[in-house]
């Protein structure tokens, strides 16, 4: 579908610009034996810092429980989901000292490709 399709499906109104809500899912290839050190950074370190910036609006940790239909991402069992207020408070956030302190809290545990990270609109 291009984009006046889109717009005709959906009316303009649909269409996300930079001061949309955003949620980020970053895959995280976890070391299994920095499960327990992953989630004691993000809940003491990680969640703490990123609930004080401009834009916040949540933060989860997940741990994959099981693929019920199609295909679980490829060395995945964990994903972070950050929703921000816009795009471009997130990228303020990614900027700041905050994010340089929090962010290798977390990847320290990881390895290997270490992330796959998707942008989404929130409509």
């Amino acid at each position: 579908m291009n984009r006046r399709q889109y717009l005709g499906v959906l009316g303009a109104a649909a269409l996300p610009d930079a001061r949309s809500p955003i949620q980020l899912h970053v895959d995280l290839e976890v070391d299994p034996a920095k499960e327990k050190e992953l989630v004691a950074n993000f809940r003491n370190v990680f969640r703490p810092t990123i609930r004080k910036q401009p834009g916040f609006a949540d933060v989860k940790l997940l741990k994959l429980r099981s693929t019920l239909a199609g295909q679980a991402p490829a060395n995945c069992s964990w994903r972070l989901l950050i929703c921000f207020q816009s795009e471009e408070l997130r990228l303020q956030w990614v900027k700041s000292d905050d994010h340089q302190k929090a962010w290798p809290t977390l990847e320290k545990t990881l390895k290997g490709a270490k992330t796959t990270v998707l942008l989404f609109d929130q409509l």
